[in-house]
């Protein structure tokens, strides 16, 4: 996967033409429908600025939520045309439908610098299907297509994929800061390559990993997947999470790092409770030991030394998933101490979307590593080795 090669909107003349820019806005909200968390809007806002700056007619779109082709308003997006007007200082028109008579007279009126966004594309059910007749439709709006929407990249959706066949497309400028991310693990990572893996499943990480032992030199596992691994190897996990299903696998997996000269890591001790509450009673155990009754929520100290002196000794090292139940207080010591030696390791550090980047902008690290990736489904489908469509149909120089 060279995605090096993929045309950037400085590749084109945008002066004076209509750019259709797919974002990706699907930003939590409150109980109120206040966005509570700007961050995946302001990712975008560098590419929108050198459109307008450059003489362009900006269509925005994405999508936010499973509206499932019908119109919700909990999910419309009329609160981020209201925060990009204030962030842009310029009047965001906002056309409160995907596509009709509004959008066409609104897109047909913008000028030079102007923005418009579209409403919801989730709320047409041709979006996710790639609908032929949704697409051609969307491409009809613009003369350029820009896709700037990383977290949407492994989804072949009209907005990602079929308006490519009908308009030139390049990436914009989140898209071409990942591609380089991802350049630096695959095709030129410094030494030691390291990867951290948690989260709840194995399950949820089975390519992942099996795809990881063929270019790292050292795996990390931690979260509530370290517990089939730990069982595989004969030790008693007590109530923790643990997929049976997935032993067999587990010992296949650390007999393929064994055979890779890959060092396999599991923690050494575990902060359990007695019932999987942030009030629960816990302490610390030994990991090869969780009596019945018993569930680990948290690597222990020892473990988050060990870890920490090879994030250290690292060139680069990849990080997807949270070493424990980091939204409770009393577990979030594991996932804490990952992102402060992330922060202050010298090496190539880049963070997976989801909950590994919650966690690490929570802490007040996310901007002390190299990368942060907008995109969880879509790291994760990298990590597994796949192509990633949105990314595939851009053209080439």
């Amino acid at each position: 996967m060279n995605y090096l090669t993929k045309k950037t909107v400085k590749d084109v003349d945008i002066s004076g033409k209509s750019v259709l820019l797919r974002c990706d806005f699907n930003v939590p909200k409150d109980k109120l429908g206040n966005i509570s968390d700007h961050k995946r809007i302001d990712e975008s806002l560098k590419t929108i600025s050198y459109l307008t700056n450059n003489g362009a007619k900006v269509i925005l779109c994405s999508h936010m939520g499973k509206p499932n082709g019908k119109y919700d308003k909990k999910l419309s997006l009329a609160p981020v045309a209201s925060y990009l007007s204030e962030v842009l200082k310029k009047d965001v028109k906002f056309t409160g439908e995907v596509l009709g008579e509004n959008t066409e007279r609104i897109v047909n009126s913008l000028q030079p610098g102007e923005v418009c966004l579209l409403e919801n594309l989730r709320f047409d059910s041709g979006e996710e299907e790639n609908s032929e007749e949704f697409s051609k439709k969307l491409a009809s709006l613009a003369q350029i297509y820009v896709d700037d929407a990383f977290g949407t990249c492994h989804r072949a959706h009209s907005s990602t994929v079929g308006v490519t066949k009908y308009l030139p497309s390049v990436c914009g400028f989140l898209i071409e800061k990942e591609i380089n991310a991802i350049n630096r693990i695959i095709n030129n990572p410094q030494r030691p390559l390291v990867a951290i893996l948690g989260g709840a499943k194995v399950s949820d990480k089975i390519n992942v990993i099996d795809f990881l032992l063929d270019i790292v030199d050292i795996i990390i596992v931690g979260g509530g997947m370290s517990y089939t691994f730990i069982n595989a190897l004969g030790y008693a996990v007590g109530e923790s999470i643990c997929e049976i299903d997935k032993l067999s696998f587990a010992k296949d997996m650390m007999a393929k790092a064994q055979e890779k000269d890959v060092k396999f890591l599991l923690p050494l001790d575990a902060e359990i409770a007695d019932k999987y509450s942030s009030s629960a009673n816990h302490k610390t155990i030994n990991a090869d030991s969780i009596p019945e009754g018993w569930m680990g929520l948290d690597i222990g100290p020892k473990t988050v030394r060990l870890f920490s002196e090879v994030i250290s000794d690292a060139g680069t090292v990849i990080w997807n998933g949270p070493m424990g139940v980091f939204e409770w207080k009393n577990y979030e010591f594991g996932t804490l101490s990952i992102a402060k030696a992330l922060s202050e390791s010298k090496a190539v550090s880049i963070v997976g979307g989801g909950d590994s980047a919650a966690a690490i902008n929570k802490f007040g690290f996310g901007d002390k590593v190299t990368h942060v990736s907008t995109g969880g489904g879509a790291f994760l489908e990298f990590l597994k080795g796949k192509e990633l469509p949105g990314i595939e149909a851009i053209e080439d120089k």
